[in-house]
């Protein structure tokens, strides 16, 4: 809702299972935007790992698409609220829209300096 507050469109797409990897809805996804993040309550080597392995092998990055995975810390994490837990693992509203902006401010300084086509 908050990225659509500042003109921005989205697409959420659960993608519930890793395996098998829906690979049509990924490349569908990843072809008609501009940023894409991933989301999980795992480490590294999850489903963001797939996604970005998927992007790669199909050159779907090579045309300026900014991928990131947002996922678990490589950290032991306190108990507490799943609010506060999420907010310290950077897996919380805030932090999805600060890495969308982030990306898209990224494309915007690669453009100004004649770096994305």
């Amino acid at each position: 809702d908050r990225l659509e507050a500042q003109g921005l469109s989205t697409t959420v797409a659960d993608l519930r299972f890793a395996k098998p990897l829906d690979s049509d809805l990924i490349r569908r996804l990843l072809a008609t935007h501009e940023v894409a993040i991933t989301v999980e309550e795992g480490a590294v080597g999850g489903l963001g790992a797939h996604v970005l392995t998927l992007a790669s092998d199909e050159g779907l990055i090579d045309a300026g698409l900014k991928l990131r995975t947002l996922r678990l810390p490589d950290t032991f994490q306190d108990h507490d609220k799943p609010d506060r837990q999420y907010a310290e693992a950077r897996l919380d509203a805030d932090a999805m829209v600060e890495t969308v902006l982030t990306a898209l401010r990224s494309n915007s300084a690669a453009m100004s300096r004649g770096q994305i086509a």
